[in-house]
């Protein structure tokens, strides 16, 4: 993995040069990715489908653009969530579905704003590139450039348009501009600098009248019931909120109510689970203050499925069949006791140890 240096004296809106501010090494990197292709390659670009991976995987695209023979986006989940079908629609991207994509048509494979081991599905494509800013994994590649200090995988793409001096077009820009704006929850999420200079580049190639109308598109009528049956079944403890949805016929909807209920004032943690696909889902948020979302998700249910993320959002997903012998499935009341005392136990645990461990005691 590469290391950046940023200059951080650079402010795009003070420059009209389009590669002022971008370090000597981001050149390199950007030289290095170009090695991993040649103009024979048909190229798969694979993403688990939210704003950030498709502003991303629309970067990687235009980077390649005449430098290969072809270009195409693939997203592992079926994008069923408002905000990202109108992302498609009004940015008019072509998405391939990864469960339907002969991989045999391709002979480079690139992940953005993901990881192989995050989920299964990804074990179908063996990537040449990957490019990401959540925790790093043990995942192998030819180029790889994962920064988990940075807000969002798109202002790392910025700066690989930037110093291969590309313009990024309106719809890239704006796509851009709304990746980084949601995946750092404007700013109020982990960032760096280079986020913020990165928002700033996309800002003034944006539309952002399109970029408001992507971002307001985040309700289907269908999901209202949903907050009844969490508002119905919610349990509040020590600042902490836990809903279990039951089945959902959308995952996202568990991400639309754990940042609802972010929203009120006394709520420090929100915790909201559901059953899809014949996995349990469980999404979390807090304030951001002295806690660590992706940890909590780890300890909790990482032994039972996937689970991780940042400090203040991280999701799990376990197969069903992996905790059946532990609770009773059907059964809402007991399933969401016994998604609280997985998180609460293992809470306590961590911090007596690191109580122990502070005062110097032996376990």
């Amino acid at each position: 993995m590469f290391v950046i240096e940023i200059d951080s004296s650079y402010y795009p809106c003070n420059s009209h040069n389009i590669t002022a501010g971008i370090s000597f090494s981001m050149k390199k990197k950007l030289q290095a990715f170009y090695k991993q292709f040649s103009g024979n390659d048909r190229v798969l670009v694979i993403i688990n489908a939210d704003p950030d991976a498709i502003a991303s995987a629309m970067a990687v695209k235009r980077l390649l653009w005449r430098k290969v023979s072809g270009v195409s986006l693939s997203s592992i989940n079926v994008i069923r969530r408002p905000d990202n079908i109108a992302m498609i629609r009004l940015l008019g991207i072509d998405m391939l579905y990864a469960e339907e994509v002969d991989a045999k048509k391709f002979n480079r494979f690139v992940m953005v704003d993901s990881q192989p081991n995050h989920n299964k599905i990804f074990a179908k494509f063996a990537p040449d590139v990957i490019i990401d800013h959540h925790p790093e994994t043990d995942a192998l590649a030819p180029f790889k450039d994962i920064r988990p200090d940075y807000g969002a995988t798109a202002s790392i793409m910025t700066e690989y348009l930037r110093a291969a001096k590309i313009k990024p077009s309106v719809k890239l820009a704006t796509a851009l501009f709304h990746a980084i704006k949601t995946d750092t929850n404007n700013f109020e999420r982990q960032t760096r600098a280079e986020d913020i200079i990165a928002f700033q580049y996309v800002f003034r190639h944006a539309n952002i009248y399109l970029a408001r109308k992507i971002e307001k598109a985040d309700l289907r009528l269908d999901f209202l019931k949903y907050f009844r049956i969490a508002f119905e079944g919610m349990r509040m403890r020590r600042g902490k909120v836990f809903a279990y949805l039951g089945t959902v016929a959308n995952p996202d909807i568990c991400v639309i109510l754990a940042d609802f209920f972010m929203r009120i004032c006394s709520v420090k943690w929100s915790i909201v689970s559901g059953i899809y696909d014949n996995r349990l889902i469980v999404i979390f948020r807090n304030d951001g203050l002295r806690k660590d979302a992706g940890k909590t998700a780890k300890s909790g249910f990482g032994e039972l499925g996937s689970a991780g993320g940042h400090k203040s959002m991280a999701r799990a997903e376990i197969p069903l069949e992996n905790i059946k012998e532990f609770i009773a499935l059907g059964n809402d009341r007991t399933q969401l006791q016994w998604i609280i005392g997985r998180i609460e136990k293992k809470a306590e645990k961590t911090g007596t140890a690191f109580k122990k461990e502070i005062l110097g005691l032996k376990s």
